[in-house]
């Protein structure tokens, strides 16, 4: 079933919505419907709207850390770049879902907080990146979050604490209750302005320095193997460099695939099943993918809230 969107004439609505104009990859396949909710109102009534018409919700975030295949995603989809508010509050920071981790931690470092440097560079949204437990050089969310605000599929809205979120590697429960993450917030410490400028600018000039920025990717596409290093173990296997259609793995960094001559979904997908098989092989070793991928691989037919 389609999203009714004549029910919510005051809301911003695309219909068959290419998703490639929004991920980081430059690909994947069109929305039948792209929400976009100015307001926490706007969000609750999409989502009563797609739960009462039976419809599917899919939240993509930034879409950075993130793969749509070219089949694209039923049902409605919500991204919320309006949700982009920052607010320091003594030693704590709470931001919108939509805001960038990049400029929260902007804000942290304005107000002389210290503790969320480490994603200085990280180029996903707050929900995104709390949803998934993002991190790098040595840190995650989960060492700075207090609590968070999540619209559950029931349309209540409910303040999730550090513990009820069962943070792990890459993982938060909201992955599996089906909460859209609102807000943020995370727990500082006061330091020196400087001091912490110092250190996001060396994260930042690492990244710059190990990372193929120059080139559209999901970031790292798999998760870090117990005992092992992903991009090494890549190489290892001869496949740095490998193309498929217009994706590569990164001559940069084994880690990342990038996006060097028009790419499709299909092309990431089997690449990313290139390595993994070809890792399996060599090393005995599963590689599970970091990278959240979604969507279907073709158009076909209407899929429910309940599928």
């Amino acid at each position: 079933m389609n999203f009714p969107t004549d029910k919510l004439p005051n809301i911003e609505f695309k219909n068959d919505e290419p998703l490639s104009k929004y991920t980081f990859t430059k690909t994947g396949g069109n929305a039948d419907t792209l929400a976009f909710p100015k307001t926490r109102e706007e969000l609750v009534q999409i989502v009563n709207t797609a739960r009462e018409n039976n419809v599917k919700i899919t939240i993509i975030g930034n879409a950075s850390n993130l793969i749509i295949k070219d089949g694209g995603i039923r049902g409605v989809v919500i991204i919320l770049p309006n949700f982009n508010k920052i607010e320091v509050n003594g030693n704590q920071v709470t931001a919108e879902a939509g805001a960038t981790i990049i400029d929260t931690t902007i804000a942290a470092q304005k107000a002389g907080l210290t503790g969320i440097e480490f994603a200085a560079g990280i180029p996903g949204s707050v929900g995104g990146a709390v949803f998934m437990n993002a991190g790098a050089y040595g840190g995650e969310i989960t060492n700075a979050f207090l609590s968070a605000e999540v619209l559950l599929p029931d349309g209540k809205i409910r303040t999730f604490t550090h513990e009820q979120m069962d943070f792990s590697y890459r993982h938060s429960v909201i992955q599996e209750n089906g909460g859209i993450v609102i807000s943020g917030t995370f727990q500082l410490k006061p330091g020196d302005k400087e001091q912490i400028q110092d250190e996001m600018d060396r994260l930042n000039a690492l990244r710059r320095s190990k990372q193929p920025l120059e080139y559209p990717s999901c970031g790292s596409v798999f998760k870090r193997p117990t005992g092992h290093f992903t991009g090494p173990l890549i190489i290892k296997a001869g496949l740095q460099g490998h193309i498929i259609g217009g994706a590569q793995v990164s001559m940069k960094h084994a880690g990342f695939i990038v996006n060097i001559n028009h790419a499709t979904a299909t092309d990431y997908m089997d690449l990313i099943h290139l390595i993994q098989k070809t890792i399996k092989k060599d090393f005995d070793i599963d590689l599970q993918t970091e990278v959240r991928i979604i969507g279907d691989d073709t158009k076909v037919g209407e899929v429910s809230a309940n599928s």
